[in-house]
């Protein structure tokens, strides 16, 4: 009788416990589906836009939000929309983080989060399309044109200053002479 009695509650808890995990992980996906479908949309803006994908663990990207760089670029920048991508950190968003830093309340940001795992072969490689081996990583498009891409540590924030206003421009060589190949 008690192994009848046991089973019967192995078999209700094993019930229970897999619909959460499935739902957990059918979360995430959704999730990060929807945090790449955001950017993949907003990107699309006539205005430059401006996806950074950082975590509040890593000491580059701490650095970049003590300078105070991120908080004078979305200041002097209100045309342009910011996407804070927290990436590698277990989905966590870092919203704090970025209070403390008076980022997160801007009306041109926007925060996001992967809910990705953050550690081993299991973390993402790619997001919206491009590649992501570290972080952080800005990249600034316009008109759903990747414009500039800083794929591999701390940006300077009077290069990204100038990125955008080069990204205000209209890029054509209409007109040019061909180089000889």
């Amino acid at each position: 009788m008690m192994s009848i009695l046991r089973n019967s509650i192995l078999v209700a808890l094993i019930a229970l416990v897999l619909p959460a995990q499935a739902q957990d992980e059918l979360d995430k996906r959704l999730v990060n589906t929807s945090a790449e479908q955001q950017v993949r949309d907003a990107v699309k803006s006539p205005e430059p836009s401006v996806v950074h994908l950082w975590a509040p663990w890593c000491s580059n990207c701490q650095a970049e939000l003590k300078s105070g760089g991120w908080l004078k670029m979305v200041k002097a920048n209100p045309q342009v929309k910011f996407y804070f991508v927290s990436v590698w950190n277990d989905g966590g968003d870092g919203k704090s983080m970025l209070q403390r830093y008076q980022i997160a309340d801007q009306p041109n940001v926007t925060i996001l989060v992967d809910p990705g795992p953050r550690r081993g072969d299991n973390k993402i490689k790619e997001f919206a399309g491009l590649p992501v081996s570290w972080i952080p990583t800005t990249w600034v498009y316009k008109g759903g044109d990747l414009h500039y891409a800083l794929n591999y540590g701390e940006v300077r924030f009077d290069v990204l200053q100038q990125f955008l206003e080069d990204s205000k421009n209209e890029w054509s060589h209409k007109g040019e002479p061909k180089l000889a190949e």
